[in-house]
């Protein structure tokens, strides 16, 4: 019976020992299901499903595109069109080894 207790500590928050880490967990958690949530409406708006028509003036996804650069932006991530002015453009297997030793 100990043993069955004691496996059903096991879980997501087994390892959290206070509140706050508790509360990081859920925090992250959350996070991850809103960028989840908002990349996939994003890409509902681009994908042509068969049975559905898609009206014929296209939907503004600029809100949903900000809060999706606002949600993976809080996990270090950031979105770039690659229209950078320091670019240098595209880098070559050979300049990615010389890089690399």
């Amino acid at each position: 019976m100990e043993k069955l207790v004691e496996e059903k500590k096991k879980g997501l928050m087994h390892g959290c020992d206070t509140h706050e880490e508790r509360m990081e967990v859920v925090s992250t958690i959350v996070r991850l299901g809103v960028v989840l949530w908002s990349g996939f409406i994003i890409s509902l708006n681009y994908v042509d499903i068969p049975m559905i028509k898609k009206s014929s003036n296209a939907a503004d996804i600029t809100f949903l595109a900000s809060i999706f650069a606002g949600g993976i932006s809080t996990f270090g991530l950031t979105t770039s069109n690659g229209k950078n002015g320091n670019s240098k453009g595209p880098v070559k297997c050979s300049e990615c080894q010389k890089a690399i030793k």
